[in-house]
């Protein structure tokens, strides 16, 4: 061992991130499994090809893809992304989210993707906290729930956004991801 160690960057190259990262999709036709929504001529890809994002409850099981699918979504619009979780986060960073998203839409004239991961976890209150700057278009809110949004997530919220429901991946999906990793 050496008494002053090299600084990363001169110790070689940066390690590769974590694999789950490393595997995600870069475009649409990458993305396996959810044909349902995202095959050629469906209502979700659609929209993403157009532009015409909105705001949307994505209800899925664990691993189905909802933090790709959302992430995908602001890199195909070429939007602003921000995600972050219900479980570590409150009404202080949504305010400054929505801070920063009227910034970039006066500045940019760009909507801001807004992923919400377990957005179930937020109780009625700080989903209210949404409500208005989904109604301006501040934002798009990208829900993320592995909950019933029937139950979990408020009316108000829910009239604004539209539900899709993401399906588990299948033993052949799964075989897919597993070569591509391979490669």
């Amino acid at each position: 061992m050496e008494l002053f160690e090299q600084p990363a960057s001169a110790a070689g190259p940066t390690p590769a991130g974590p694999l789950a990262d490393r595997m995600r999709p870069r475009t649409l036709d990458e993305v396996v499994g959810q044909e349902h929504l995202l095959g050629p001529g469906r209502v979700l890809r659609a929209a993403i090809e157009s532009g015409e994002l909105h705001s949307m409850i994505l209800w899925g099981p664990p691993g189905s893809g909802k933090t790709t699918l959302a992430s995908l979504m602001a890199h195909v619009a070429g939007a602003p992304f921000v995600a972050f979780s219900a479980v570590l986060s409150g009404v202080k960073e949504i305010r400054q989210v929505v801070a920063e998203a009227e910034t970039e839409r006066t500045r940019r004239r760009q909507r801001t993707i807004l992923f919400v991961d377990e957005i179930h976890r937020f109780n009625r209150a700080q989903q209210d906290a949404f409500l208005p700057h989904v109604e301006r278009g501040t934002i798009v809110l990208i829900g993320g729930t592995t909950e019933n949004p029937s139950f979990e997530v408020n009316a108000a919220l829910l009239s604004r956004c539209r539900v899709y429901v993401l399906h588990g991946l299948g033993e052949p999906e799964l075989v897919t991801i597993l070569r591509r990793a391979l490669e």
